[in-house]
Parts: C-alpha cells; sequence; structure tokens
C-alpha cells in the first residue's frame, strides 16, 4: 500500500469547501448589518437554557467589527461552544488516525472481501438492510454524529460492490440523518420539544412509524436506481474520477486472496469485538444520560485501539510503523478541521451580532396571522432556516418552541403536529448545509466535494420534504394529537 492509503482530501474538495464557506462567513456578517439587533431573555432550568416568551427586545449600539468575521474560526475555540468544537475535531483526528493503520494492514480489504463474497448475489438486500440499520439507530436513539465513524467502511464496501462513494454515503450518513429526521423515540429532537410541549412522552408513535417507512422506502428507492444506473455505466457517477484511484486499493485482487487467513482472521475476531463495545457504548450513552455527553470522544477511542490492536495483530508491520501511519492519518485530516471551524463560526457570527434572536422574532410574528397548512409549512420552513445557523436539535428545542407553540394553539395547528415539522425542519437539512459539522466530517472522510454531494443529493432532499410536508398537511386535517 502507497501513502494514499487511509482517508485523504482532495485540494479540489478542500477549496471548494473553503470557498463556500468563506462566501456563508461574508454573508452572516452582512446579516448582522442589515438586521436590527435584538435579543430574547434566557433562563436556565435543570442546566438547560431556554427563552422566554414575550421578552425580545430590539438593542441599540451593536457594533459588530468587519474584522472579526474572519477572526471567527479561531473565536470559537474560546466560545461557549468550543468544548464541543474540540471534541468534534478530535474525533475526526482519531478517525483519519485509526482508518489509515485499518487499511495500511489490509483488514479493511479483507473484511470487505468476506462480505463481498457473502452476499455478491443479494447486494441489493445488503442495501435495504444498511439503510435499515442507519436508519434505525438514528430514529430510535437519536444517533447521528457517532455513527460517521462508520462512514468510511461503508464507502469501502459500496467500492466493493461496484458503486461509488456516493452510495457509501447514502446508505451511512444520509441513512442515519433521515432515521434522525424521521423520529420514533429520538430524545434529542423529539423526546426534548415533546415535554417542552407538555405532551405524553413519545405520544403519537403510530403515525411516526408510518413516516419512517415511508422515507425508509423513498431513500432506498433512490439509492437502488442510482447504484443500478452507475453499475451499468460507472462514468455516470458525479465522482467517477474522484472515485478511480480509491477504488484500485479495495478490488479484491490477488493481494486480498493472499493474505494470511489464520492471522487476519484472529486480527478481524479481535477487531469485531471492539466494534461490538463500540456499539454497545453509543447504546449505553442512550440509556445513561451522563455517559452521552462523552460517548463522541469514547467511540473514537475504542476505533483507534480496535485499529492499532488489529493492525498490530496482522502484523503488517512495527510497532515503529505503526505509529508513523497514526500519525500520518492524523496530519491526513487537519484540514477537515479547518472546514469544522469554518462552519462552527458562522453561527458564531450572528449570535455575536445579536441578530439569531431577531430572525426568531420576525419569522414568529409571520406565522402568527396564517391558516393551519401555511403555518405548518411557516413553521417548518423557520427550522430550515434555523438548523443553517444552529446544529444542535436539542438547543434549537429550548429556543424556538417556548415561542412557537403559543403560535400553534391560535392557528388551529396542534402541538403535535408542530412538533412533527420541528422534527423534519432540524434533521433532514443536516444533509444539506455545510454549516453542519458532522456533514463535513462525513464528506472529509471521502472524497466527496460539498458542491457535488449536494447536487446529487438535492433531489432526494426535494422528494423528502414534499412527502414530509404532504404528512403535516395530512396530520393538520385530522388533528394530530392528542392535543
Amino acid at each position: 500500500m502507497n501513502e494514499k492509503s487511509g482517508i485523504t482530501i482532495s485540494k479540489k474538495s478542500f477549496l471548494s469547501s473553503v470557498i463556500i464557506l468563506g462566501i456563508l462567513m461574508i454573508l452572516s456578517g452582512l446579516l448582522t448589518k442589515i438586521i436590527p439587533s435584538g435579543t430574547y431573555q434566557r433562563i436556565f432550568t435543570e442546566g438547560r437554557e431556554s427563552v422566554v416568551p414575550g421578552s425580545f427586545r430590539f438593542m441599540n449600539n451593536v457594533d459588530y467589527p468587519f474584522y472579526r468575521w474572519f477572526t471567527a474560526p479561531v473565536e470559537v475555540l474560546f466560545g461557549p461552544d468550543a468544548l464541543t468544537i474540540i471534541v468534534i475535531i478530535l474525533f475526526i483526528l482519531l478517525i483519519g488516525s485509526s482508518f489509515r493503520v485499518l487499511d495500511k494492514s489490509g483488514i479493511l480489504r479483507y473484511i470487505m472481501a468476506s462480505i463481498v463474497k457473502r452476499f455478491e448475489k443479494r447486494k441489493y438486500i445488503l442495501m435495504g438492510i444498511l439503510i435499515l440499520f442507519f436508519m434505525l439507530f438514528g430514529s430510535l436513539f437519536g444517533i447521528f454524529e457517532e455513527l460517521i465513524v462508520l462512514v468510511p467502511m461503508a464507502v469501502t464496501l459500496s467500492y466493493s460492490l461496484g458503486w461509488d462513494s456516493l452510495v457509501g454515503l447514502g446508505i451511512s450518513a444520509m441513512a442515519s440523518g433521515f432515521g434522525f429526521s424521521a423520529a420514533i423515540f429520538n430524545p434529542f429532537t423529539l423526546g426534548v420539544a415533546q415535554t417542552l410541549a407538555d405532551l405524553p412522552p413519545y405520544s403519537g408513535m403510530a403515525y411516526r412509524i408510518l413516516i419512517f417507512i415511508t422515507i425508509y422506502l423513498a431513500l432506498y428507492g433512490f439509492l437502488y436506481l442510482y447504484a443500478r444506473r452507475i453499475e451499468k455505466k460507472p462514468s455516470l457517477s458525479p465522482v467517477y474520477q474522484e472515485d478511480r484511484a480509491v477504488k484500485r486499493r479495495f478490488s479484491l485482487d490477488e493481494e486480498v486472496q493472499n493474505f494470511d487467513q489464520k492471522k487476519m482472521d484472529k486480527a478481524v475476531r479481535i477487531y469485531t469485538i471492539f466494534m461490538g463495545l463500540m456499539v454497545f457504548v453509543i447504546l449505553l450513552g442512550f440509556f445513561v444520560p451522563a455517559l452521552s455527553q462523552i460517548t463522541l470522544p469514547l467511540v473514537a477511542v475504542i476505533f483507534l485501539i480496535a485499529g492499532v490492536v488489529g493492525g498490530a495483530l496482522s502484523e503488517y508491520g512495527t510497532f515503529r510503523e505503526i505509529l508513523l501511519d497514526l500519525m500520518r492519518g492524523f496530519l491526513s485530516m487537519l484540514p477537515a478541521a479547518v472546514l469544522i471551524l469554518m462552519a462552527m463560526s458562522i453561527k458564531h457570527i450572528m449570535t455575536e451580532g445579536k441578530v439569531m434572536d431577531s430572525i426568531l422574532f420576525y419569522a414568529s410574528g409571520y406565522i402568527e396571522g396564517l391558516s393551519p397548512n401555511l403555518a405548518v409549512l411557516g413553521l417548518y420552513v423557520l427550522i430550515l432556516v434555523l438548523d443553517f445557523f444552529i446544529g444542535s436539535g436539542s438547543a434549537k428545542a429550548f429556543l424556538v418552541m417556548p415561542i412557537i407553540l403559543p403560535l400553534t394553539d391560535m392557528v388551529d395547528v396542534t402541538r403535535q403536529t408542530a412538533i412533527l415539522a420541528f422534527c423534519f425542519g432540524d434533521g433532514f437539512s443536516n444533509l444539506m448545509f455545510p454549516t453542519n459539522p458532522t456533514l463535513m466530517i462525513a464528506l472529509g472522510l471521502t472524497v466527496v466535494s460539498y458542491p457535488k454531494w449536494i447536487r446529487w443529493s438535492i433531489k432526494i432532499q426535494a422528494v423528502v420534504f414534499f412527502i414530509t410536508l404532504g404528512f403535516l398537511f395530512l396530520a393538520n386535517s385530522f388533528g394530530y394529537g392528542p392535543f
């Protein structure tokens, strides 16, 4: 294996993402000059920050200097979200280190060869199973970021099955994001929002299960048709050129067939145990709130240890060579860390410029006088807009729901329907906006640039938008409740 083993971010992909994020930073800065500054009062309840409805006040003499638009990527490391940002960056750097060792040792190719051999004639059944696996984790447990660690493996499997990196992203990152949005139990959006609305926990489940099944079928159909098309003619893939060099490393050639089977089987068994431990930690974080705060770094550490132990057992090199590969993998992901800092700085600019609350105030006033269907559409769009700046679903719920819920009561939209609109608006856009660090991490783990991702995924996003809008209008028609 050559020096390009592991995860690498192409210069073209990096530069295109930097340009897009740079433009968005400037636009955010311009909004601080255009939109009047204002703020809501905030209170803390059990450690959670929420706004006080009716407390909005315009502010005078708020001057957010021009130069701070460009220092924001550094400022976020010292702001209120600093710990979260540092954890995300360390997460992606450790994943890069581990994946290089996993790749260089041949373990990854050996695992993929075994899976392909088993599902060679049933690969579209395997696709359906993987989509369901990732969607269920997002829908039932609200697990999205933690599953990004599996994106490189999904992409590698996609290569081995004759598809491209976009299919790999679709069956992993997109599936977990769509499942997160089509929430059945998701505690981070659905659970928090229903608590704020005084609704029975996880009420209205039957309707949400129907929504989940519909979204699953839409995503599977989209990926199935696309995979069949590029399987017949690979050059139709938008990332055909980018994938070509990487695919050669994961072709099931003689190198894979000539591995020392005993060593590899032992390494894979140990690696599988670590992967089981990782899944256990993820699920345990769902039931133990204290552990959920450190799940992301724990997953990264487990994945790192698994790569090192697996690499050592495969005996592909000395301990010094393994350390060098860990360092090379670490350094290869530094460009992704820059993109994450830029993405997080957009929210920082809007918050420091005191216009985030103003956007919420103007939008809530607009919703107040609408018909039920237009009101629920307005709420959906409002959450979509806010998700561009605020990635955290639970934080957005505490910001938005206390203001929105009284308005929905006035326009004959049930609170259950309003929460459904919140879940839709918060989740699906996580796979669209470059300000979402999880999306930028997922893309950073592949050869896919953001412009190519959005051009490819916008079709299924449009389909899902109209499907979910239909479900919201239907919910209005029968008074989706209990209230």
